[in-house]
C-alpha cells in the first residue's frame, strides 16, 4: 500500500501541475488516456474549477459521476474495442477547437495505447486488434509493441500533440515502462521526437515472424505508409510525475518500518516472466544463505541478521505457447515456487501495481516454499501449468493469488522476495 500512495496520480498531479502553467491559457482542454486517468483528471479539475473549458479522456472504466466538464469514454484493454477508437475521434473533434491562446493538459499513463486510437486511412478496428493480440502474444517487449502501434496511428507518436496544434501542451506522464523512456509511454502520443521508423516496426515483424500473423492493410502501411502527420513543430512539454522508483522507494521505507532490513535492487528487470521469477527465487536463495551464516556466526555488518526484504520493479513478458490463463506477474510467481520448493521461511511476491495481470482479476501472487513444497507429484503438476501458461488455475488452487481490483495507477510491475 505505501508504494501506491507513493504513485496516487491525484497526488502525483498536484505536485506537477503549478499556477505558473496557466498563466495566458484562454481555454484549458483536459484530454488523454490510461488506467490512472479517472484520478488524474478528478485532480486535475480540482485545481482549474471554472477555468476547465472541456475534456475528453479514455479510460478502462467510466466514473458514475465525474468532473462537468470532461467526457469519460470506456476504450479497451488490452486489445483495443470500438470504444477506443470513439475516444479518438472525440479527442480529434476537441482539438479541432484550440487556438494559440489555448492551452491542452495531456494526461497519459499505462494503458493509453490500447485505450486511445485513430487508425491511420485505411485500417479498421479489426485490423488493430489482429495486429495487438499478435504482437502480445510473440513474447516482444513493450518498445517493440509501441514501436509498430505507433506506425499504424494518428494519435501516438507525437499524434496528438500534432493534433493540438497550435495550442500549447503540457503533457503530465506516469510511467509504466521500464526506464521511462517518453517516446515509449503510451506510445508517446505527446513526444513528437525520437519515435521509430518504417525499419524499426519492420525489424519487430521480423524478429518474431510475424508477417504471416498481420492482416495485409498493417504490412502495407508498416513498410509504405506516411510518417510524421505535418512538418510542423508542437509547442509541448512533457513532465514524469510517477515512477516505479518513486514506489519503490516508499515500498522500502516501509518495510524498514516492519523491522526489515529492505533493499531496492533495480527498476529495470524485464525478460520472459518466468526466467525473471527463478532470477528472484536465486536472489532470495542467496540472500537466506547469507542470513543463517550471519545468524550462526559472531559479528557482522548492521542488518545482516535482520529478515531481509528485496524489492525489484520491471516488467516482464510472456512468449504464449500454451492454451491455460494467467498473467505475467502470475507466471513469475509460479516459476519462482517451483525454484523455491521445500526452502522454509522465504516468500517471493510479484504484483501488477494496476491491480490487473493480464486478462484475470487477479494482481498477482505471493507464494512460499509450501506453495508447491517438497512433493513430485506437486512439482509436476505446478510444471505442467507453467508450460501451459495456466498459472491462474494453480495458484487459484493453492490459495496464492492476491485480488486487489484496480487501483487506479500504474508504474510496472514490483517484485518482492521475504527472507525471515
Amino acid at each position: 500500500m505505501a508504494a501506491l500512495r507513493a504513485v496516487e496520480p491525484a497526488a502525483a498531479v498536484a505536485r506537477w501541475l503549478t499556477p505558473e502553467d496557466l498563466v495566458g491559457a484562454e481555454n484549458i482542454y483536459v484530454v488523454g488516456a490510461g488506467k490512472a486517468g479517472v484520478g488524474m483528471a478528478n485532480a486535475v479539475a480540482e485545481r482549474l474549477g471554472d477555468r476547465l473549458t472541456a475534456g475528453v479522456l479514455s479510460v478502462p472504466r467510466a466514473p458514475a459521476h465525474g468532473p462537468e466538464r470532461v467526457t469519460f469514454i470506456e476504450g479497451g484493454h488490452p486489445q483495443p474495442t470500438e470504444g477506443t477508437l470513439t475516444a479518438g475521434r472525440a479527442l480529434e473533434a476537441l482539438l479541432g477547437r484550440t487556438t494559440e491562446r489555448d492551452l491542452v493538459l495531456a494526461l497519459i499513463s499505462g494503458g493509453a495505447s490500447a485505450l486511445l486510437e485513430l487508425p491511420r486511412r485505411g485500417l479498421t478496428l479489426a485490423d488493430l486488434q489482429q495486429t495487438n493480440a499478435a504482437l502480445l502474444r510473440s513474447g516482444a517487449a513493450i518498445h517493440e509493441v509501441n514501436a509498430v502501434r505507433m506506425r499504424l496511428s494518428q494519435v501516438k507518436g507525437g499524434g496528438l500533440a500534432r493534433l493540438a496544434h497550435p495550442a500549447r501542451v503540457l503533457g503530465l506522464i506516469l510511467s509504466d515502462v521500464v526506464g521511462n523512456p517518453l517516446p515509449i509511454i503510451g506510445s508517446g502520443p505527446t513526444v513528437v521526437t525520437g519515435q521509430p521508423g518504417h525499419a524499426a516496426a519492420m525489424a519487430v515483424v521480423e524478429k518474431y515472424g510475424l508477417r504471416d500473423q498481420l492482416p495485409a492493410a498493417v504490412l502495407r502501411q508498416l513498410a509504405h505508409g506516411a510518417g510524421p502527420l505535418g512538418d510542423y513543430r508542437p509547442r509541448v512539454e512533457n513532465r514524469l510525475i510517477g515512477t516505479s522508483a518513486l514506489a519503490g522507494a516508499a515500498a522500502v521505507a516501509a518495510a524498514r518500518q516492519l523491522g526489515f532490513a529492505a533493499e531496492w535492487v533495480a527498476d529495470d528487470w524485464q525478460g520472459e516472466a518466468r526466467e525473471v521469477g527463478e532470477r528472484l527465487a536465486g536472489l532470495v536463495l542467496a540472500r537466506r544463505q547469507r542470513l543463517r551464516q550471519a545468524r550462526a556466526g559472531g559479528a557482522s555488518p548492521p542488518g545482516a541478521k535482520q529478515p531481509q526484504c528485496l524489492l525489484v520493479g520491471g516488467e516482464t513478458t510472456v512468449t504464449v505457447r500454451g492454451q491455460g490463463r494467467g498473467g505475467r506477474n502470475q507466471e513469475t510467481a509460479l516459476a519462482a515456487a517451483l525454484a523455491i520448493a521445500g526452502v522454509p521461511e522465504v516468500a517471493i511476491a510479484s504484483l501488477a501495481t494496476d491491480g490487473i495481470d493480464g486478462p484475470t482479476d487477479a494482481a498477482g501472487a505471493v507464494v512460499t516454499g509450501a506453495t508447491v513444497g517438497d512433493d513430485a507429484r506437486m512439482r509436476r503438476m505446478a510444471l505442467r501449468h507453467l508450460d501451459d501458461n495456466n498459472s491462474y488455475a494453480f495458484l487459484q488452487a493453492t490459495e496464492a493469488l492476491v485480488v486487489t481490483g484496480a487501483t487506479g495507477t500504474n508504474v510496472n510491475d514490483l517484485m518482492v522476495g521475504l527472507v525471515y
